[in-house]
């Protein structure tokens, strides 16, 4: 029973007169009674006290000496207690951002396990955006083409810069040996890196092609299956949606504070509401005129 509830006996402190009772973990209770019935010396000054009392006790010695002593509450035994928080309501609010979250600072641990912790999802197409690793894009397409695949070409892609022609870029390209270049979209070329049979046998020809096309194409690279049908698979090493071509940025505890311009709502930066003007209470009848509404 101790591990699902927290067991209280003997309950003494102030005006209880040895409460018996047991409380069950993960559920909400309510505290009712009329006044002076002892709802504020069980709630706070008995289970807050002890569960506070113990975690603060788990501390070293070094860091006990910072912290107020708190004395054992009145009662026989507590058990199955977990460290608690108490929020009084008398305590004061300064702005409507405040939350039982960031009064108690548990906002700010939140905040650090969503930006280390948590996972990407495409805003468009829903699919996880995560960073590909060469060894990782071998394995994912093994999934596809199995142990041995079709012939399938390693390219990225490159842009033309403003001041620079596609004779030039292509020339340039070239030189370093890449001879199979071609225009796909306004301002870009796409460079072949490699053309190999996929399997397990060229596997370490096909992972060295992948890193040296995502070093050239700034993070990003595509496998064109040559055999059947041109099918595409686009990659990336960045957090960026290769299907639809999404670049996002690495993830901070900021984006998910409603305190920074990064993570609060546009629309209410972060206080919940908004104001506006509701045009039907404005204007009630729309068939009327504005001559109309003055005679009336």
């Amino acid at each position: 029973m101790t591990a699902d509830c927290i067991r209280v006996r003997g309950a003494r402190q102030n005006n209880l007169k040895g409460l018996d009772l047991d409380l069950p973990l993960n559920e909400l209770i309510v505290v009712t009674g009329v006044s002076g019935s002892g709802k504020s010396s069980l709630a706070f000054d008995t289970v807050y006290s002890e569960g506070q009392r113990r975690y603060v006790e788990t501390f070293s010695p070094y860091a006990r000496q910072f912290l107020d002593r708190m004395d054992k509450p009145l009662v026989d035994s507590i058990d199955g207690i977990p460290p608690a928080i108490a929020i009084d309501q008398t305590n004061p609010v300064r702005t409507s951002r405040s939350t039982v979250g960031t009064m108690t600072e548990i906002n700010d641990h939140l905040k650090l396990l969503f930006a280390r912790a948590a996972e990407l999802y495409c805003r468009h197409c829903g699919q996880r955006v995560r960073k590909d690793e060469p060894a990782a894009i071998f394995r994912k397409l093994g999934q596809v083409f199995g142990d041995q695949g079709p012939r399938v070409a390693i390219t990225f892609t490159v842009p033309i810069p403003e001041n620079f022609s596609r004779d030039e870029i292509e020339r340039y390209l070239a030189a370093q040996g890449y001879t199979r270049i071609h225009a796909t979209r306004a301002r870009h070329l796409e460079v072949v890196q490699d053309r190999v049979r996929y399997g397990e046998t060229n596997r370490a020809r096909i992972v060295e092609a992948l890193e040296v096309s995502l070093e050239r194409g700034r993070g990003r690279v595509a496998v064109r299956d040559l055999e059947q049908d041109g099918r595409i698979f686009h990659f990336s090493s960045l957090l960026h949606c290769a299907q639809c071509d999404i670049h996002y940025s690495e993830p901070t505890p900021n984006n998910f504070s409603f305190n920074s311009p990064l993570g609060a709502c546009a629309e209410c930066r972060g206080f919940g509401r908004t104001m506006g003007v509701d045009p039907r209470l404005v204007v009630p009848d729309e068939n009327k005129t504005l001559a109309q509404g003055a005679i009336r």
